[in-house]
């Protein structure tokens, strides 16, 4: 139900300053609609599968690995690389560079997970700037929804969490502040431990599918630490967001049409935050997919994400 990718049709890195340079790549058709892919995490990177749910006849497709990661750099797995200046504000900077960069004039915005909650921030931010959007696996990214994902998903996942919470002091109140300071401890084996066990929580609670596996790229040691450096670092800030900052700005997308893809029994984000952002967007609708989690992988998420991209062809 997907489309084929094939190889690049322009890639290059780009200055955004305070020396950083962000990865970025076109796929599809250089004269198509375009459409930039704002990845999750933060931190996972943005590997070309993302652009396989696009029409490549119809669309140019804009991937960019967000600061730290992927192929950007300085790479967060870095011990000396500063992220004081890897936040929301420079990620949402970023975005408007590169899109000058490109000379778009408008294009659609595609998020899923973070990367929807940079989606409608930036739309917010931009909305001049923006077609469409198309989200999947919706959050706000508000500090009752980071508590949830790493204090309250323990009454779903005892043992795993109870391994997660090993991994931090026994005095630790708050995991996400105890793991962002492992990951920033002068010692490389406190920090290789802290991501391994931040990864691993991760990925327990991704999908209710017991034949779920993690991603290739976690078996990178070096993925691993600049995934779990940069969520640490964004979640332990609520992402320099008020809070329902998100939700309160909705009104700022009147006119622009939009789509939402979410599964039903999503742990991670659960539904009443995708239904909250429905009902605050009168010109978004929102996809609920049956028995799928948090996963694209899910049965039904792709298909539907596809539906949604094809929707808005030129």
């Amino acid at each position: 139900m997907t489309y084929p990718v094939g190889e690049p049709v322009e890639q290059g890195m780009l200055d955004v300053g305070d020396g950083n340079l962000v990865h970025w790549e076109v796929h599809g058709n250089p004269d198509g609609k375009p459409a930039v892919v704002l990845h999750g995490g933060p931190g996972t990177g943005c590997s070309p599968g993302a652009a396989r749910f696009f029409d490549p006849s119809a669309y140019r497709v804009v991937l960019m690995d967000q600061r730290g990661s992927g192929r950007s750099t300085p790479h967060a797995s870095e011990y000396g690389a500063d992220l004081s200046v890897n936040t929301t504000a420079h990620l949402v900077a970023d975005i408007e560079r590169l899109r000058e960069h490109l000379g778009v004039e408008k294009w659609l915005v595609h998020g899923g997970s973070w990367g929807s909650t940079l989606a409608l921030h930036y739309a917010q931010l931009f909305p001049h700037r923006v077609g469409e959007i198309v989200l999947i696996a919706v959050t706000t990214t508000r500090r009752e929804e980071i508590d949830w994902l790493y204090h309250g998903m323990r009454r779903l996942f005892p043992v795993e969490w109870e391994r997660f919470r090993a991994g931090a002091p026994e005095d630790a109140a708050d995991l996400v502040v105890a793991y962002d300071r492992l990951l920033n401890d002068p010692d490389p084996a406190v920090r290789q431990k802290a991501a391994d066990d931040w990864v691993e929580w991760e990925h327990s609670i991704l999908s209710l599918d017991p034949d779920h596996a993690p991603p290739p790229q976690a078996q990178d040691p070096a993925w691993r630490m600049a995934f779990a450096r940069i969520t640490a670092h964004y979640f332990r800030h609520g992402a320099w967001l008020e809070e329902g900052q998100v939700l309160r700005g909705m009104p700022r997308l009147a006119g622009i049409p939009g789509t939402m893809v979410h599964g039903r029994l999503d742990l991670q984000g659960p539904l009443l935050t995708a239904w909250e952002v429905d009902r605050a967007w009168p010109a978004g609708e929102l996809v609920v997919v049956r028995g799928a989690s948090h996963s694209v992988r899910d049965a039904g998420m792709a298909e539907a994400l596809v539906a949604a991209l094809d929707s808005y062809r030129p």
